[in-house]
C-alpha cells in the first residue's frame, strides 16, 4: 500500500485526467476534506453530484458525477494552490480573484471549507485549497 502525500491534489488529478478522456463518472477514495470540498464543487454547480461507495473491506470511495456543457468540461482549469510542501494562506482582505470573479478559490477555514465568495461573507481567510474556473 502506497501513502499519499497529498490526498486533494490526488483528487484534483483524477478528476482533470477523467475529463480530458470524456469521462461521466471518475471515483476517488474517501476522506472528510475530500467530501467538503465537492460539497463546494457541487454548490458552485462544477460537478453533477457524488456519492460515497462503500466495499466490504472497509475502503469507501466517492463516486464523482462530472459535468458538461455542450460536450465541454464545466471545469475548464483546476489547480492546487496549497500544497504539501508550500502551504498558501490568504487573509479575508488578500482573498484572490479567479478569472475576473467568474472561478472560485476553495478555502479551509475555521468555519469549515467554503468558496472565496462564502468565505468573504463570514470574514474569514485561511488555507487555499485550489482554484476552479
Amino acid at each position: 500500500m502506497t501513502v499519499m502525500s497529498d490526498p486533494i491534489g490526488d483528487m484534483l488529478t483524477r478528476i482533470r485526467n477523467a475529463q480530458t478522456r470524456r469521462k461521466s463518472v471518475v471515483t476517488t477514495p474517501a476522506s472528510r476534506l475530500r467530501g467538503r470540498v465537492l460539497d463546494v464543487l457541487q454548490s458552485e454547480g462544477y460537478i453533477r453530484g457524488y456519492a460515497e461507495v462503500e466495499y466490504g473491506s472497509g475502503k469507501r470511495e466517492y463516486s464523482i458525477e462530472l459535468k458538461y456543457y455542450d460536450g465541454s468540461p464545466v471545469i475548464k482549469e483546476i489547480v492546487r494552490v496549497s500544497k504539501p510542501g508550500r502551504r498558501v494562506y490568504s487573509s479575508v482582505r488578500n482573498l484572490p480573484r479567479v478569472g475576473n470573479g467568474l472561478g472560485i478559490s476553495i478555502l479551509s477555514t475555521p468555519k469549515g471549507v467554503m468558496a472565496d465568495h462564502q468565505a468573504r461573507e463570514e470574514n474569514v481567510g485561511g488555507e487555499v485549497l485550489c482554484r476552479v474556473f
